[in-house]
């Protein structure tokens, strides 16, 4: 554990450190201070991993607080590795992405004292066994992100966007608070293992605090309908916080929510069944209107709700095979949900680098105008389609392996003796293949219309070069990981054993038929390369060969322009039309109005159906609220003092009733 806080203490003092060096290497020095605390965090997290032993370290901090524990167990050991690893990634890249801000003169020292703070609170989140603890790392967690996503807060709508992520993340607290109260209340201690000795002997609290922990882990995670806060804050935020928040931090909201599982013990059905239909809803909906979006980032904001969506239909399915006592269904549901907060925070994050890369070569998320890019930014574009790829569940990369360990485990579900259990285990295995297929939609949308045909505007046509190695090697790295996991599952799932044993009590053998079902899928994905390899080394040979190029005749036709390809509207539309009334629809349209017209456009704006018809309805009404209170604030001192003998009046004639 010495190791683990060393960790910490470096992030914590290497930012302030970075903070006061000269403005060229800050950066630099962020990456080495970052590197070395990775090393010595992930060290303790993977010996427990491998050993399966328990990590503790007590401190006693004050007669408040009292002894407080950081445990790493091999549920904490998981997500260290998967924290240090990916937030290390993104340090490295903000190398290159910063540098335009370095050249405007742009103050770095801020975001480089809150990026490592961010990093060592998410840390500390998941070893914390003490509530008090876990939620002022959790609010250090909330405050540093906040600062992060308004780094270029001279934008209106990136501060409108970082505000409304903090009054979320506050609603959210309040439900942790509520949940951890009614805990230490039955428990008489703030010890989240005087906390298990309590659920586990109250099923009827038991239900009643998962229920309010859900809302406030789920909201920081993004499940519908607590998402609303997310497709802002992304787009908002650089592109390596984005890569931090989406591929790391949220996870940490499904951390909160694996615990509170682990705390119980055995789940209900009733919330084992609530889990897994909000979590299919979470991920239609996400995928739904990532389809609709037309900016590159709010377009993978989305995905972020339908990967949690994913990774909760397997946490529901492991809940259900714990309260039907069905121990495979559980292991193969933890495991696959597990396993997926790892995938999608690999190939989430190598998709948000990308998209950071087209951004500092265009100035533009603008779906629309961009095209082309593949011809100058060939790296980048193959880097991209590796991450889409991945991301729509396709082999032989790893977004397969752990939706197939979820649809295994739901399908192995459809044994259990129950009618209702065998209706919502067949909704969810064709709820998520609606998804993957959606997906696909999606992504042969954003990687076509970005990098294939003629660029749209002078933005995508004048890009010259792709990115640099500091922004290259990341997402190359990222890269290689999905292709591996793909390819050797057997040693990924290994790496699942003690992690998910946390959650089911179940140690499996390497004898067991998942393990095996790996073995397979590891062959026949080295056969699928093979032939593939073989494929691209005939076509290379072919095209080598001398062919004498003629020139046909065109029937007239000149040569293409941009205004014949598809836009990200056209393309969407015939599929979003079947769908209408889930969308508030807003169109753009300039028919043509001539026999040789010289402009016609059509774009398509979808509003987000729980922002137009709940949040904004709201905001309206509060704003009308407020206003009728504006005369109050008036600015004369007299009058202040006049509140204020008024308000002493009321509470001593308070005191006197009482």
């Amino acid at each position: 554990m010495n190791n683990y806080f060393i960790a910490i203490a470096i992030l914590f003092l290497g930012g302030i450190i970075c903070a006061f060096l000269p403005q060229k290497i800050k950066t630099s020095a962020l990456s080495i201070f970052v590197t070395i605390a990775s090393v010595f965090s992930i060290i303790p997290a993977l010996s427990v991993i491998h050993h399966g032993e328990n990590l503790t370290r007590v401190f006693n901090f004050n007669p408040i607080l009292g002894e407080i524990n950081f445990t790493i167990d091999p549920l904490s050991a998981f997500f260290i590795v998967v924290i240090s690893i990916m937030s290390l990634a993104s340090v490295i890249y903000s190398n290159g992405y910063l540098k335009p801000y370095m050249a405007k003169e742009k103050s770095l020292s801020s975001h480089l004292i809150f990026l490592p703070a961010l990093i060592a609170s998410m840390l500390l989140v998941v070893t914390c066994d003490n509530a008090l603890m876990f939620l002022i790392c959790w609010e250090i967690m909330s405050l540093s992100s906040f600062f992060l996503v308004i780094f270029e807060s001279e934008k209106k709508e990136t501060l409108k966007a970082g505000i409304k992520y903090l009054v979320f993340m506050h609603i959210s607290v309040i439900f942790i608070i509520i949940a951890f109260a009614l805990c230490a209340l039955n428990a008489g201690s703030f010890d989240f293992s005087d906390f298990a000795q309590v659920l586990h002997n109250n099923q009827y609290l038991a239900n009643i605090v998962f229920a309010l922990a859900f809302v406030g882990f789920g909201t920081k995670a993004g499940f519908v309908p607590f998402h609303n806060w997310l497709p802002d804050a992304h787009p908002a935020a650089p592109s390596h916080v984005s890569a931090i928040m989406s591929g790391v931090m949220i996870k940490t909201g499904i951390y909160g929510i694996l615990r509170v599982i682990n705390l119980i013990g055995t789940p209900s059905k009733a919330l084992a069944y609530s889990v897994l239909i909000i979590s299919v809803i979470s991920a239609l909906y996400g995928v739904l209107y990532a389809i609709t979006q037309h900016d590159l980032k709010r377009l993978l904001a989305y995905h972020s709700i339908e990967n949690i969506g994913i990774i909760g239909i397997g946490i529901g399915a492991g809940m259900l095979g714990l309260a039907y006592g069905n121990n495979l269904v559980a292991l193969l549901g933890f495991a696959g949900g597990i396993l997926h907060i790892l995938n999608h925070s690999i190939f989430k994050e190598l998709l948000f680098l990308a998209a950071g890369s087209v951004y500092t070569k265009t100035h533009t998320r603008n779906i629309e105008i961009l095209g082309g890019l593949i011809k100058s930014m060939p790296i980048s574009a193959v880097l991209f389609l590796v991450g889409s790829v991945a991301i729509c569940g396709l082999p032989p990369f790893n977004g397969f392996i752990s939706e197939f360990l979820i649809y295994f485990g739901m399908l192995k579900g459809l044994t259990i003796n129950s009618f209702f259990a065998l209706t919502v285990i067949m909704f969810s295995i064709a709820g998520l293949a609606l998804v993957g297929t959606m997906a696909i939609l999606c992504f042969t949308k954003a990687f076509s219309i970005i990098f294939l045909g003629m660029p749209r505007s002078e933005a995508a046509e004048h890009v010259d070069s792709d990115t640099g190695a500091s922004m290259i090697l990341p997402m190359s790295f990222l890269a290689a990981l999905t292709l591996l996991i793909g390819v050797f599952p057997q040693y990924v799932f290994a790496f699942l054993i003690q992690p998910t044993s946390v959650l089911t009590g179940v140690h499996i053998t390497l004898s067991t038929e998942p393990v095996e079902i790996m073995h397979q899928i590891a062959i026949i994905a080295l056969v699928f390369l093979v032939v593939c390899a073989g494929i691209c080394i005939m076509r290379i040979k072919l095209n080598n060969q001398k062919i004498e190029m003629h020139q046909t005749w065109g029937c007239g036709y000149d040569r293409p322009n941009n205004r014949m390809q598809y836009s990200a509207s056209s393309y969407a539309n015939p599929f979003l039309t079947m769908l209408r009334p889930l969308f508030k629809k807003v169109y753009d349209i300039e028919k043509p109005k001539k026999l040789f017209p010289t402009s016609a456009h059509f774009s398509l704006h979808i509003d987000d159906i729980e922002e137009a018809y709940l949040i904004n309805p709201l905001v309206k009404f509060d704003e009308w609220f407020l206003s009728k209170f504006e005369k109050i604030q008036s600015g004369n001192m007299q009058d202040y003092i006049k509140y204020g003998l008024i308000f002493l009046i009321l509470l001593l004639a308070g005191c006197f009733i009482g």
